[in-house]
Order: C-alpha cells, then structure tokens, then sequence
C-alpha cells in the first residue's frame, strides 16, 4: 500500500467515525422529534404548548414524572399522551446517554451531574445489593421508582455501571419508563374518579397516600444517613 492510499484511508476513516459520533448525537432527538410532531399533531395546539411546557420542567431536576403526570391530567391533557411523553422522555435520554456516554463526561457541568447521579446509583445499589443481583430486572425497578436521578439518564448510568450491554440498558429502561409512566397516570386517573363519586373517601385516600410518601422517604434518608457513616467509617479504616 502506498503512502498515498495509506493517507486516503485514513481520512476515510476519520470521516466515517465523525459521521458516526454526529450520528449517534442527533438520533434521540430525531426520536423526540418525530414524537412530539405526531402529538403536535393529535392535539389541540393550547394543550400541545402545555405539554411542551411539562417536557421543558421535566427536564429540570427535582421535577420529574412523579409530578409532570398529575400536571398535565390536571391541565386537561389526555393521561394516555402526558404517560407516553415522559416515557419517550426517558427512552430518548436513554439513547443519547448509551450512545455518547464519553463526550457528555467531557461536558463540563453535565460531566460533573454524571458523576454525581454514578454515585447516587452506586449508594443506590450499595443499600439495596438484591437489586444488583437481578440484573436487567433491577434495572427496571430502578427506573419504576420515582426519585431523583431514576429516569432515563440515570439509569443508562446504573446500567452500565453494572456491566449490561447497551440493547440490554435500552429495553430494560424502555420497559421500567413503561411502567412507571402509565402507573401513575392511571393512579390519578383512579383517584380523579374516587374524587368525583365519594370526596371524603378520596380525601382519606390521598391522607394515607401522603402518609406512607413521607415515612418512606424519612426511612430513606435514614437509612442513607446510617449507609453513609458506613462508608465514611470504611474510608478510614482503609
């Protein structure tokens, strides 16, 4: 081979992996695209700019579809279509994580939010190892669980750091956003119609609701406070 042809190769090659990396860049927002065109279509464009809206806050941290759902059912947006955008929400992050993980560390503020959602999973997993033994299971009930740092992003994150392959990561978030989405839209949609045939009943319900919410999330800090002093104690052990 010629040093010519050796040159022409290598710039074919430079050109093809820097088709690739713009490739995998643009394809989960030609996926978000494609989805809001078509709800952009079946929806009357008022109820379209306040999904967009919800899309828009979802993406802003401690927001996530724990609170986007009730508020789009609420602002009159069908609860099948709220479900299915912050599904689609957590599929295209999904993508664009597994797909350019290295650049977005090189990203100075969403490099370091990485490393801090890395840390919350491995805390995460640390405190609950029977999660980690399921596998593709566990990564699904990672993402069903509505806390911060638990959607699409971070769970490619959690997946990766437990070795899954990359369609393995995809399907695995694709069905916990699934479940998880069209849970709560159809919890509220129950709740709305309890409200409407008995308000006390209702009213008890969503008491106990917001009861057992708030001595979850106290046994869980908790608990991570306990877990943490573990870890602070084993630094120094070391």
């Amino acid at each position: 081979m010629t040093a010519g042809e050796t040159e022409e190769k290598s710039y074919f090659f430079q050109v093809s992996r820097a088709g690739k990396i713009l490739f995998n860049f643009i394809l989960p927002f030609i996926v978000a695209g494609l989805y809001f065109f078509i709800t952009y279509l079946i929806l009357p464009y008022e109820s379209f700019e306040k999904l967009m809206g919800l899309m828009v806050i979802n993406l802003i941290p401690p927001a996530g579809k724990e609170s986007i759902i009730p508020l789009g059912i609420a602002f009159g947006i069908p609860w099948w279509v709220v479900a299915s955008s912050t599904m689609m929400m957590d599929i295209c992050g999904a993508i664009f994580m597994a797909l350019n993980f290295d650049l977005a560390l090189k990203i100075p503020v969403l490099g370091g939010w990485i490393k801090g959602v890395m840390k919350g999973g491995e805390n995460f997993f640390e405190s609950h190892k029977w999660l980690e033994k399921l596998s593709e299971v566990g990564l699904v009930l990672f993402v069903v669980v509505p806390f911060q740092g638990s959607g699409g992003i971070g769970g490619t994150l959690v997946g990766r750091m437990m070795g899954l392959s990359k369609l393995k990561v995809l399907a695995s978030i694709s069905l916990g956003a699934f479940i998880g989405s069209f849970s709560i839209a159809l919890g509220v949609v129950y709740f709305i119609d309890i409200f409407r045939f008995d308000p006390v009943l209702a009213a008890v319900l969503l008491s106990a609701l917001m009861l057992v919410i708030a001595s979850l999330y106290l046994l869980r800090e908790r608990h991570r406070k306990r877990l943490r002093e573990g870890l602070r104690k084993k630094r120094k052990f070391l």
